[in-house]
């Protein structure tokens, strides 16, 4: 059976048209930020965010002042969210192990971890204040113990919101930043006369700014591409409507261009709800935006079995998968491309957004099949390291460095290998020849 869309959004042709747009804004933008530095970047603050402080770096007494307007049950559920976030980091950074070990007599072969050494942490905030993501990025820098962590969120009804700025200074920040979009990606990856270069990006965003480290990707570092979010339900008729459309339209909201999926196995549930969907969308809140999400870019997939929906699922590769069926264990163990999965009705996207403690910062556009999310292991490099601690090893692998030197035609290769093997061979060997 080939498997059947009840529901489709914008072709692909008219998404890629879509994408091409964004490239080339982003790339304009870059190069004037490169050119004109802060001049640059307060021109396109004004533009895109009307906001043009004296200087976009917060003092302790801004920072102080905008945390002093943060409620103390806000202040609490903030600190809990991010201690639930570090918690987890912390179990991930102590699986994280240096090694050294002897692999030949004399031999020894190691490897450390070590922390990037600074990090520019993105928090999107213009549409929705999203305190979550400083958890994500900058609290997560921190236990990795990256030693320069700069935040920058955009401006949020004319100021830094106070809850983003609490959760980015709480998590650890040294240097936060008023300044949104491509302006913050580009003066933290690209440098101007008053912001210091970073060797790292990471934190989601829109498509601006996911193209934006994409372009930038290779000057310096990034977590991942982490543009506009992508949620999937996969359900069985063990599960209901209300919960299915729920589910997809808590994600949908996020922006104009979030795709949400269902794939299904029950031609009932599909479209009972589809009729969910048209029922919520007349007393949410945030409908302008679900609605506009989820016409041009939601599909609901009729599957004739488990296995086909495991296929397609993989295929499709999206960043959110919750899972609710009679098998979730089963998913869990055959899934193999995708962001994060949560299993079973008791569990949904928003809890891992937010606050259960795993990082929501998560591949879309299909990434998931090369790469995880963010976690506390981005924020390390593995670097080896290697000894020769006798003259016998020295001899006896010199001898077999040669020989694979000279069988590349590597002259020059051969004769650094060749000089350990005279030295430390304890015989008599011509020059450029190495034992046999």
């Amino acid at each position: 059976m080939t498997v059947e869309y009840l529901k489709r959004g914008k072709p692909e042709a008219d998404r890629a048209e879509d994408d091409a747009k964004v490239r080339g804004v982003v790339e304009a933008a870059l190069k004037d930020i490169e050119t004109r530095g802060d001049t640059a970047v307060r021109e396109m603050s004004q533009k895109f965010d009307n906001y043009s402080p004296e200087a976009f770096r917060l003092t302790d007494g801004q920072i102080e002042g905008l945390m002093s307007k943060v409620s103390a049950r806000d202040m609490e559920d903030i600190k809990f969210a991010q201690e639930q976030v570090m918690n987890f980091a912390r179990a991930q950074r102590a699986s994280m192990t240096d090694i050294e070990v002897e692999t030949l007599p004399g031999v020894v072969l190691g490897h450390k971890n070590i922390p990037v050494q600074s990090v520019g942490c993105y928090v999107p905030a213009g549409k929705f204040p999203m305190v979550a993501s400083a958890h994500m990025s900058v609290a997560t820098a921190t236990v990795a113990g990256v030693p320069r962590i700069v935040a920058a969120t955009a401006p949020f009804k004319g100021e830094p919101n106070p809850a983003v700025i609490a959760a980015m200074h709480l998590g650890g920040a040294h240097e936060i930043y008023a300044l949104g979009g491509i302006q913050a990606i580009g003066a933290m990856a690209l440098g101007t006369e008053t912001i210091d270069p970073v060797h790292m990006l990471v934190g989601p965003g829109n498509a601006f700014v996911a193209e934006a480290k994409r372009q930038l990707y290779g000057r310096v570092g990034i977590d991942l591409f982490a543009g506009p979010t992508e949620t999937m339900v996969i359900a069985d008729e063990t599960v209901d409507a209300e919960l299915c459309a729920t589910d997809l339209l808590g994600q949908a909201e996020h922006g104009y261009n979030s795709p949400a999926a269902m794939l299904t196995t029950s031609r009932k549930l599909a479209d009972a709800t589809l009729a969910e969907i048209d029922r919520l969308l007349q007393i949410l809140p945030t409908a302008e935006t679900a609605a506009a999400s989820w016409r041009d870019y939601g599909d609901i997939i009729l599957c004739e079995d488990h296995d086909e929906m495991l296929r397609v699922a993989n295929d499709m590769a999206y960043e959110h998968v919750q899972v609710m069926t009679d098998r979730d264990d089963w998913y869990l163990e055959n899934m193999h491309s995708y962001g994060a999965l949560f299993l079973g009705p008791r569990t949904n996207v928003a809890n891992g957004d937010k606050v259960i403690g795993t990082n929501h910062t998560l591949p879309t556009k299909k990434a998931g099949r090369y790469t995880g999310g963010l976690w506390v292991g981005k924020f390390l490099k593995t670097h080896s390291y290697q000894r020769v601690t006798t003259d016998e090893a020295a001899a006896m692998v010199g001898a077999y460095g040669s020989r694979l030197c000279m069988l590349e035609g590597f002259v020059g290769h051969a004769e650094q290998c060749n000089i350990r093997v005279r030295r430390y061979g304890g015989q008599n060997v011509p020059y450029g020849v190495a034992a046999e």
